[in-house]
């Protein structure tokens, strides 16, 4: 198939596009920094320099490809500015999917986030509603996820991946990373929150395998939602760092994390990282 990916140099984009094209499809990847186009010659993609938020522009890539496939993998992760994330999900979600529907384009694929659920006391299926009524600065997000997803349902085939809380190369958890330099540093409290994890191979790995997915949202997050009291003790273990302090009561954003059984019950999807616990080690130690 012609697959268009926008993000093609992102963390789970460089994992994502030499399967696709491993797999025989033809790729064209968009990113917005010019130093990212050999990235992606060398992933095997035809690259496009794009601003998402140029909308005649946009319109006439999609015009011109006529993919039959586009998948959105577009975040501004790498440089922390969440309310420019926040307008990718809504601005830059818009664009591409008006686009897509200008050129034609069936089937969307798209990154939205697992931890976005109503509050709860078990991980959440993908039934659950999300947290919209939040406090903020957490419904901002959430309004943002809303937005993207919403949009994305107006392809006919869409299947919308809400990811875990993304680790491996070139994340915040990766050493050197925004993460893992507080974690080193001792700054970071472990809580009672839970938080449901993926390694952006896993993430990579199901964009693929929901070319075939059947329309709707699906989580893709690793077999062990973990409380921070948990996870983070052993995050630091494998990072080096200090023993982490346990603050009794701590919650992060409300988390509950996400059950995977659709995915990979319904689905057949199985993680290559099934749980953190072994994970963080082999990501922070292969590279």
């Amino acid at each position: 198939m012609k697959i268009l990916v926008a993000g093609a140099a992102g963390v789970v984009g460089r994992y994502l596009v030499p399967q696709l094209v491993h797999e025989g499809h033809q790729v064209t990847g968009i990113t917005h920094k010019e130093e990212n186009t050999e990235v992606i010659r060398s992933l095997g993609a035809r690259p496009i320099v794009a601003d998402v938020y140029n909308r005649e522009h946009i319109f006439s890539i999609l015009e011109e490809l006529r993919p039959d496939v586009l998948i959105h993998q577009l975040t501004s992760l790498s440089s922390r500015n969440f309310s420019d994330n926040n307008r990718i999900r809504t601005e830059g979600t818009r664009n591409l999917v008006d686009a897509a529907k200008a050129a034609g384009v069936n089937r969307l694929i798209a990154q939205s986030i697992a931890w976005a659920y109503e509050p709860g006391s078990t991980p959440a299926e993908e039934e659950v509603p999300l947290d919209i009524k939040a406090p903020l600065p957490r419904q901002i997000t959430i309004e943002g996820v809303a937005a993207l997803e919403q949009a994305a349902a107006e392809i006919p085939e869409h299947v919308i991946l809400r990811y875990g809380t993304f680790y491996g190369p070139g994340t915040w958890y990766d050493n050197p990373g925004w993460i893992a330099e507080q974690v080193l540093q001792g700054q970071i409290q472990a809580g009672d929150g839970l938080t449901s994890f993926i390694h952006v191979k896993d993430a990579a790995l199901a964009a693929v395998q929901a070319l075939n997915w059947p329309s709707g949202a699906v989580n893709i997050v690793d077999n062990e939602p973990a409380a921070g009291r948990d996870w983070l003790p052993v995050y630091a273990e494998a990072l080096g760092a200090p023993k982490p302090v346990y603050e009794p009561g701590l919650l992060n954003r409300g988390e509950r994390g996400a059950s995977n059984s659709k995915a990979r019950l319904e689905y057949g999807w199985e993680p290559l990282y099934p749980t953190w616990r072994t994970g963080f080690a082999q990501s922070l130690h292969t590279h």
